[in-house]
């Protein structure tokens, strides 16, 4: 007697099509569940009452420190105790996130500018813990400013200049980045080009003054005879519509003249071949004169207008003339020289400098990186308004308040790891001037691509871990987005050519 083998559970359709349907059941509706927490999560609740919503929306993050702790359950309209209508919101907070101090605080907080909220809360100092389903007062509760009740403070005047100024302004900057850069890197070969030219034009040898003078009297001479310019432009109009007409015959005309002279010179006195000739040049022309009264019709009322601007022509002389006499002052000024010079100069000023400004904008996108996150940089609440958050976050407190930190005035030596109270200990990290490309015009975008560095000091003590070279050994390459080396075709230096020169301990 055979024994009967086991069957696997996969040789089952039916069973293995219900597993996977109960699964994709659970993944939608887990997904379709996330704005409102997921299950199986321990949350607590919170209620909070503010004067305004603020446009606040249920589905928002709940946030602490930057994290996320929760989720806006539901918002309704009460009552305030003093009497005025405004907002109850619901918060599920996550357990793991601890029971909050009853002096604890909620801001309601722009999270982009098209108007996405999310709430952050402040953890407070009492000991006294708020139970689960507790609510805050009002007093506790507060929300910026938004953009909509900022602009009504102005009148509509004010609010329509607005309005255009942002439109010109955004329409000219838009998507322009690239083309910012391009000018950047293309001012110094301009600047190049433009110092031989001002140096040529502030030349006394150039003449300048001479040039315009001879313009002036140019613009005078011809004012008085304008009519007559007039006239001989519209009697040649006529000649040359004439010849237009019947190209053939001009052709003939050119061709039997010279044939006709020279029969004149030889024999002036035998007038036969002249007369023969003009006959034929007479029978060409007759053509052309049955044609004249079909086409003048459309030539006259053109050499009429032509007629009248031609004479308009008068005044625009006589203010052209105006026009080149105080070109004329404004050559024979001391101050244009001078004007000159100081632009030759300036130019002179520009080149350096650009030639070391420009990598960084062209090699490493330094310029776009600095208003990446300026909207969050600038968030901290305070008394009168927002500080930076970096700042506020980074100062330490030292155990001795007399000892050097970045959060204070007047210290007379640099930070270097004093013990604190609260933070971190903090040292001296004041490298300027950082590189942006190598002397060969390879990238070498320093700033912000090695961390925090102990120690670069040449000069410094050896017991101070304070950073202030300005140059960090070795070649840091391009930022994320920035390129290789420097444009084909931009001049560039590696280290400031204004000033002292940088010693070379210091620019390894």
């Amino acid at each position: 007697m055979r024994r009967r083998g086991s069957t696997s559970i996969i040789a089952n359709p039916v069973l293995v099509g219900a597993v996977t349907t109960l699964i994709v059941v659970v993944a939608v509706f887990l997904a379709y569940n996330a704005n409102s927490g997921l299950p199986f999560v321990p949350t607590t609740t919170l209620k909070v009452q503010i004067s305004s919503g603020a446009n606040l929306l249920p589905g928002n993050e709940v946030r602490e420190g930057g994290y996320r702790i929760g989720i806006v359950d539901d918002m309704v309209p009460v009552r305030l105790p003093d009497g005025s209508s405004g907002a109850e919101i619901t918060l599920k907070l996550d357990e793991k996130a601890g029971r909050l101090p009853s002096d604890s605080t909620v801001d309601l907080r722009p999270r982009s500018v098209l108007g996405l909220k999310y709430v952050e809360i402040t953890r407070g100092t009492s000991k006294r813990l708020l139970a689960d389903g507790a609510t805050l007062p009002a007093k506790q509760a507060r929300f910026p400013v938004e953009l909509d009740d900022l602009y009504s403070i102005f009148d509509e005047p004010t609010r329509r200049a607005s309005r255009d100024n942002l439109e010109g302004f955004g329409d000219a900057l838009s998507q322009r980045g690239a083309s910012i850069n391009r000018a950047i890197a293309g001012l110094p070969e301009f600047l190049k080009d433009l110092e031989p030219v001002a140096r040529v034009l502030s030349d006394d040898d150039t003449n300048l003054r001479r040039f315009f003078r001879e313009l002036g009297d140019a613009a005078r001479i011809v004012s008085p005879v304008a009519d007559r310019y007039a006239n001989s432009f519209s009697a040649g109009a006529d000649t040359f519509e004439a010849w237009s007409r019947d190209p053939e015959a001009l052709k003939a005309t050119i061709t039997k003249s010279v044939p006709t002279l020279d029969t004149g010179i030889r024999s002036l006195r035998v007038q036969r071949p002249f007369l023969r000739d003009f006959a034929a040049f007479s029978g060409s022309l007759e053509k052309v004169a049955t044609r004249l009264p079909r086409n003048l019709p459309r030539i006259i009322p053109a050499l009429e207008t032509g007629s009248r601007v031609q004479r308009r022509a008068v005044t625009l002389n006589r203010e052209l003339g105006r026009t080149l006499s105080a070109l004329e002052r404004l050559s024979n000024d001391p101050g244009t020289g001078i004007a000159l010079r100081g632009l030759t100069r300036t130019t002179g000023i520009l080149n350096p400098f650009l030639r070391f400004l420009g990598p960084y904008i062209t090699v490493c996108n330094y310029f776009n990186y600095s208003w990446t996150h300026a909207g969050e940089h600038l968030t901290e609440p305070d008394p009168t308004g927002t500080a930076q958050r970096t700042l506020l976050n980074q100062t330490p407190r030292n155990q001795n308040p007399a000892s050097p930190s970045i959060g204070s005035l007047g210290a007379a030596a640099p930070a270097n790891g004093e013990p604190v109270v609260s933070g971190s200990p903090v040292n001296l990290h004041n490298n300027l001037y950082s590189a942006a490309i190598n002397r060969d015009g390879t990238a070498d975008c320093e700033s912000g691509q090695r961390g925090y560095l102990k120690r670069l000091n040449t000069y410094g003590k050896p017991e101070l871990n304070t950073v202030v070279d300005p140059h960090i050994p070795g070649s840091q390459g391009p930022t994320f987005t920035g390129r290789p080396r420097v444009p084909e075709g931009q001049t560039f230096t590696r280290a400031p050519q204004s000033g002292p020169l940088m010693p070379p301990e210091l620019d390894p």
